[in-house]
């Protein structure tokens, strides 16, 4: 479980830090029970415990490589994001589908030549449609509404976009943005692990909300939501299917990193 903004209302049970040492740097993680599940899961939290760490200096290959170390998987992240369409309201949950990327400094990938090798990591399906199947079943158990197909927009941040770059974002199909998502999920499907977003629609973009855009704004509406996400995330994990029935771990098996 990647947690982002907002996840205070999830509680692990008998739970105990640990640090996974890797070659990107440390990584703090908790494992414990989530809920009624009697599996442990490892928790991470995406910007730290004290939401210190902005998008961009996110350590994302630490972070993926230490869930691979564990034995991962299967990964479960939330994000906030802004609605760049009609079709997404403030309040609604949509699993994203495709993205556009839009960053510029993160390092992308594990495979950097030399020692490390090359790898051309197949995208055609950025996130693992068999999870999404269980996040549907999910929330289909406890009455929870969630939307599909959405396309996320990944900017650089830490700043929100203008309302110029907002309007070639949906001119391009976009229909989400948020900064946290790539290269989380290229670098998850490098080492084989399926990946998931439940994206929290919080804000409404430059442009077409119709007053400033504030960070407090975006933990407001999480605080509304917080409840409902830890139940969707709780019930998930008593739902998800321990197999990989898909195509997600066929690039590592090709690039035998692990």
């Amino acid at each position: 479980m990647i947690g982002g903004t907002g996840l205070e209302n999830l509680t692990l049970k008998n739970y105990y830090p640990e640090v996974v040492e890797t070659p990107y740097g440390k990584v703090q993680v908790d494992l414990g029970i989530l809920g009624e599940s009697r599996e442990s899961i490892v928790f991470m939290s995406r910007h730290g415990k004290t939401h210190a760490t902005p998008p961009h200096l996110v350590n994302y290959r630490a972070n993926i490589w230490a869930l691979k170390k564990l034995g991962v998987t299967k990964i479960l992240a939330t994000a906030a994001v802004g609605s760049l369409s009609t079709r997404y309201k403030l309040g609604d949950l949509v699993l994203v589908d495709q993205f556009l990327d839009f960053t510029k400094s993160r390092p992308q990938t594990f495979y950097e030549g030399g020692d490390s090798g090359v790898l051309h990591v197949d995208m055609t399906e950025p996130y693992c449609h068999s999870v999404q199947k269980d996040i549907y079943q999910a929330a289909e158990n406890i009455g929870v509404a969630i939307r599909d197909g959405a396309t996320y927009v990944c900017t650089e941040g830490p700043r929100f976009e203008t309302p110029a770059e907002i309007k070639m974002y949906q001119m391009l199909g976009g229909e989400l943005v948020g900064m946290t998502s790539v290269p989380e999920v290229v670098l998850a499907k490098e080492l084989g692990m399926c990946y998931a977003t439940i994206a929290m629609v919080t804000n409404e973009a430059a442009g077409i909300a119709d007053h400033p855009l504030t960070h407090a704004e975006v933990l407001e509406s999480m605080k509304m939501m917080g409840k409902t996400v830890a139940r969707l995330v709780e019930e998930t994990f008593l739902t998800i299917r321990p197999d990989q029935d898909c195509r997600c771990r066929l690039a590592n098996d090709e690039a035998g990193k692990f």
